[in-house]
């Protein structure tokens, strides 16, 4: 089957007569003259009045920018955006010595940005780890302290907004 190039007329069963505007490898974007844009398939039943052979990239900006970053976030220590619970924006942690000494202050928001680089880290550790030359039995006691690790970083769950990026260690049966 050939990808029909930007450019190529076509007339379809239902939608009427349209041009080709953007292509993918599994869709065409089609202006029709009737219904104004529409995606429909690669392999939709429609007739072709003119075909315009170009060099067409079957994968679109778009699918090249979302596998990319994909990547990243997978083999890099490149954090996504987690937002902080709405409650604690702008407030500070306050850490207050067991002597007569100076409190220390800092902002929430940096330790927080501090405890999601630590579970960025954490996760690449461990991708790097299973993706690694060791054997099974070491891959399993490796990723028995990381579960561990997560299990000690629960006390911080109550910043995050979304309880998907919490940290989880071993789960009780």
């Amino acid at each position: 089957m050939n990808i029909l190039g930007i450019g190529s007329r076509i007339k379809h069963p239902e939608l009427g007569i349209g041009v080709v505007t953007n292509v993918t490898s599994k869709h065409y974007w089609v202006t029709f003259i009737e219904s104004g844009i529409e995606t429909i398939d690669v392999d939709s039943t429609f007739e072709i009045i003119e075909a315009v052979e170009d060099e067409v990239d079957s994968v679109s900006f778009y699918e090249v920018e979302r596998s990319l970053k994909n990547l990243l976030q997978k083999w890099s220590d490149v954090s996504q955006v987690v937002p902080i619970a709405d409650k604690w924006k702008g407030g500070k942690l306050i850490m207050e010595p067991g002597t007569a000494t100076a409190n220390k202050e800092v902002p929430i928001d940096t330790f927080f940005h501090k405890i999601v680089m630590v579970r960025d880290r954490i996760r690449v550790m461990e991708q790097k780890i299973n993706a690694s030359n060791l054997d099974d039995a070491d891959k399993v006691d490796l990723q028995q302290y990381i579960t561990r690790i997560y299990g000690s970083l629960t006390t911080f769950n109550v910043l995050f907004k979304s309880t998907n990026d919490y940290f989880v260690g071993e789960k009780t049966k």
